[in-house]
């Protein structure tokens, strides 16, 4: 038996590799283009390119830093509400919802990566994220 959290834990996993797949072949090709050329690069950071490609290449390299960030938090949560036996029923639907948000919130930033709308997903994981904590803190703490 396993605990029903952590399938969306599963697929916010998978849909991270979705990203790095998408990042990295949108990325090599622009470098390529504009002449860049990865053998002989030494000690640069991410953050270089930005000055040398095109910015719309750089969103789905953001996205994937983003999926670095604030996810592994929810990857925390989900193991604590999955080892204490409440990753069923209200807390499983909760994960889907952060990961579904967060694929959106991908999706958005890779394309059209309007702020606003970006925030408003953003916000909304964030706030499945706090509810996730408070349930996991309620399932330690009592």
């Amino acid at each position: 038996m396993h605990s029903e959290i952590l399938k969306p834990v599963v697929a916010m996993i998978a849909w991270t590799l979705v990203m790095l797949l998408w990042m990295l072949a949108t990325r090599l090709p622009a470098m390529k283009a504009s002449g860049i050329d990865l053998g002989t690069l030494v000690g640069t950071k991410p953050a270089d390119a930005d000055r040398g490609l095109p910015p719309k290449i750089q969103w789905v390299a953001h996205n994937h830093n983003h999926l670095m960030e604030q996810p592994t938090l929810f990857y925390a949560v989900c193991g604590v509400i999955a080892l204490t036996g409440t990753g069923d029923g209200a807390n499983a639907w909760i994960a889907w919802a952060y990961v579904a948000l967060r694929i959106a919130h991908s999706i958005w930033q890779a394309t059209i990566n309007k702020v606003s709308v970006r925030f408003a997903f953003f916000l909304g994981s964030s706030l499945m994220l706090v509810a996730l904590t408070l349930h996991a803190a309620l399932a330690v703490f009592r």
